[in-house]
């Protein structure tokens, strides 16, 4: 019995349909397969370290006396008094600031009393840029002899911050590279190019020096020491 040619035609696209299907199954073209994208994020902390160049330092008087007039007119004359120490000792007048000035009353409290008036207390301070490292124990010296009664404290800093930044900043970019290839090499990935990068910028240093010296004293001996810059950077990087 003879088979038919639509019998036939039907039989060879069925094994041709069945070879199509087999060979998809077989080897794909691995050009055309691309990875899922990832990220990995880190943070590079890098450091300078440099001297400090000038410091600030809160310089005041307070005064008590019988009336508010006589206070103020004590206390004003001694701060003319500080000022002229101050531009003996070069300080320039954009150095110096008013910060704070207060007028208050000095009260007695007696068991079983009216509270009395014991006084009244007027009180100036000024905050002083001394830009000469080497002369802020003069310049202390200087400020007290002249009748300041009050220093509230002494901070250092540098000027110009931004070369030990820059150093910072490299190290930290340094710092955040090696730790995102320490990172994708344990999680068997290649590292890419950089896709975020984010800064903080943080000066550490000597604690801030808080004191009340008498009027009659030698200068002080003052120590600088150093300032830590530190810069923390978050970068995040592409891996494949």
């Amino acid at each position: 019995m003879l088979t038919s040619k639509p019998l036939k035609l039907t039989i060879w696209v069925l094994l041709t349909m069945i070879a199509l299907v087999l060979g998809g199954c077989g080897t794909v073209d691995k050009s055309d397969v691309k990875p899922a994208g990832g990220e990995i994020t880190v943070i590079g902390k890098g450091e300078a370290i440099g001297k400090p160049d000038q410091a600030q330092v809160q310089v005041g008087v307070d005064i008590l006396a019988d009336s508010v007039e006589v206070a103020a007119s004590q206390n004003q004359a001694v701060i003319n008094e500080i000022m002229s120490a101050l531009t003996a000792q070069g300080v320039e007048p954009k150095d110096i600031q008013t910060t704070n000035f207060n007028v208050w009353v000095e009260q007695i409290y007696l068991e079983g009393q009216t509270p009395q008036v014991g006084g009244y207390h007027v009180s100036n301070q000024v905050n002083v840029t001394i830009r000469e490292i080497d002369k802020v124990g003069e310049v202390l010296s200087a400020v007290i002899g002249a009748g300041a009664n009050n220093i509230f404290g002494i901070s250092f800093s540098v000027a110009d911050p931004a070369t030990l930044e820059a150093e910072a900043r490299a190290k930290a970019m340094e710092d955040a590279r090696a730790r995102a290839e320490e990172l994708a090499q344990l999680g068997h990935v290649e590292l890419g190019e950089v896709k975020l990068i984010s800064e903080v910028i943080a000066q550490t240093g000597p604690p801030f020096v808080a004191f009340e010296q008498p009027a009659a004293m030698e200068a002080p001996s003052i120590a600088p020491g150093q300032l830590t810059f530190q810069i923390q950077l978050q970068v995040t990087y592409n891996i494949r």
